[in-house]
């Protein structure tokens, strides 16, 4: 037998107990995209550290409105999961000193469950090393803070756009948000006001898809957590004001072949290689359907319009917002080195959003798809006529239409699996169905907390 896990047990309780850790906070992320926990003390480390801790499989079948079982996900309080912590991931919380996180795999019967979100990404990543792809990735999110008043809530600050005056108000913590990023490794690359009241958007790092993942959940968390200290209530909900700007969670992707980033090729159109065209190809032809996994509130489909830079067109361009998939130029060569899809937003469980883009990413090389020529212009400008020449659609605008494209979308299905696929879908179909008719003031009652 390999002293290799004893070892390991012992030198991350030595870590802990030397850190002053209390509780270790197991997480996970449910299929309405709520973060979770279960919780056991330092001194209880020998028992769960190999298998974790138990929930009930009805985990998977809970909306964002309510810890209720939805029937058609064919799941039923009877039967147990386990949250398996993977320990690479652990971290103190730099917000809250006394406990650290891990993120968890969920098994069952001792062996991968089906209904595991990160299992899901991590199938779609070996699907890609097996054509000799690794995806890296990054999520690029906008969030508001917000302070409470004798109303309810308000922004923190009523500036504009990367604003001096916002970031003197926020700094200290903005700052902190930062540093309690870094203490977790993660990089940050940029921070600046939005465009709404209160809203910020900080950059981090691009990383291996998996990692990308794990880390959008602490940066949820991380800025949630921070915000706190300081009085406020951080939301990366994709509408909170009907007339100001809606955060999204942009996903940058790029292609690798071993150390060698493919994406750029000066010798194809808009300077990108054949391989990163078809995988962009891919995402537009089954985006209507990745809608339901990367915009999957029914909030979601209140910031996605025309002329919000919120990727409301099926079509791609060089550096063009309005377009869902956008090509970003470097200042110098090589360029470009990435794209970035712009339909999704922090509302989307990320494993299953990342692995979803992959898999029609990968269908469209596996088809030899071609994306066509870039759109240079604002397709919500262009005659209906001329869109239509293009092939440039609008995407859907509600999650029931987003969901019944995901329905009739046999890639995707069965990528995410029978079990997963009827799960998430049932759970969003749900919300959608106790909350199509509600006034954006309700939505935001509800789903402010959650996201």
């Amino acid at each position: 037998m390999s002293d290799k896990k004893p070892n390991l047990e012992k030198d991350i309780f030595k870590y802990l107990k030397k850190k002053g850790t209390k509780f270790v906070r197991i997480l996970f992320c449910d299929n309405a995209n709520i973060i979770r926990s279960k919780a056991f003390h330092i001194d209880q480390l020998p028992e769960h550290f190999d298998t974790g801790v138990s929930i009930t499989v009805a985990q998977q079948a809970f909306t964002v409105m309510s810890d209720v079982v939805i029937p058609e996900t064919g799941l039923a309080p009877v039967g147990e999961a386990w949250l398996v912590p993977d320990w690479s991931t652990l971290h103190i919380l730099p917000y809250a000193p006394t406990h650290a996180s891990v993120v968890s795999d969920m098994f069952k019967d001792g062996s991968p469950w089906s209904l595991c979100p990160r299992r899901f990404l991590k199938q779609a990543i070996a699907t890609a090393e097996k054509v000799g792809l690794q995806i890296k990735a990054a999520f690029e999110n906008e969030f508001y803070l917000l302070k409470s008043t004798s109303d309810g809530i308000a922004p923190t600050d009523n500036t504009v756009f990367a604003s001096t005056f916002g970031m003197d108000i926020n700094r200290l913590v903005i700052d902190d948000i930062a540093e309690s990023l870094i203490a977790q490794k993660i990089q940050v690359e940029k921070y600046y006001p939005e465009s709404g009241p209160g809203q910020q958007e900080i950059s981090i790092r691009y990383t291996d898809a998996l990692q990308a993942a794990d880390r959008q959940i602490s940066f949820r968390e991380t800025v949630r957590g921070v915000a706190l200290k300081y009085g406020l209530t951080a939301s990366f909900l994709p509408k909170i004001f009907a007339n100001k700007a809606g955060s999204g969670c942009h996903l940058h992707l790029s292609l690798w072949e071993g150390e060698q980033n493919i994406v750029p090729d000066s010798d194809e159109i808009g300077k990108i290689s054949k391989t990163a065209r078809c995988f962009i190809a891919g995402i537009l032809k089954h985006l209507p359907a990745l809608m339901a996994l990367t915009t999957p509130s029914v909030n979601s489909y209140r910031r996605i319009r025309p002329h919000f830079w919120s990727g409301a067109f099926r079509t791609w361009g060089l550096d063009n917002r309005e377009a869902a998939v956008r090509v970003p130029s470097n200042f110098a060569p090589p360029s470009p080195t990435h794209f970035e899809l712009k339909t999704v937003d922090a509302s989307a469980n990320p494993y299953l959003a990342l692995g979803s883009v992959i898999v029609a990413g990968l269908d469209g090389i596996n088809c030899g798809l071609d994306v066509g020529e870039p759109v240079s212009v604002d397709p919500g400008n262009m005659m209906q006529a001329e869109r239509e020449a293009r092939g440039i659609d609008a995407l859907p605008s509600s999650l029931a239409e987003a969901i019944a494209h995901l329905n009739n979308n046999d890639v995707l299905k069965n990528a995410l699996g029978s079990e997963l696929a009827q799960a998430f879908i049932a759970v969003r179909q749900a919300e959608w169905e106790e909350m199509k008719n509600m006034e954006i003031e309700e939505e935001v009652k509800i789903l402010l907390s959650r996201y």
